[in-house]
């Protein structure tokens, strides 16, 4: 599984999209946020609200927790 550097959140959000073929722009379009939170959320920059993450998860058909988890 990938890993993002810094506290906060890991996630595979990256090889998600790329697995399903989104660019960072369709998955903001298909889960309503802008480009550059994706982009943030993928490189842990920012940690998603409950309701963001499981907005995430549904997308991808995948439990919340095999997307995130707690960064070293």
């Amino acid at each position: 599984m990938a890993r993002t550097s810094g506290e906060g959140l890991a996630n595979k959000i990256r090889e998600l999209r790329a697995r399903d073929r989104l660019t960072q722009a369709d998955l903001a379009d298909q889960i309503e946020v802008s480009r550059q939170t994706v982009s943030a959320i993928e490189n842990g920059e920012y940690n998603p609200s409950v309701v963001l993450a499981l907005r995430i998860a549904q997308l991808f058909n995948e439990p919340v927790e095999t997307i995130f988890w707690l960064a070293d």
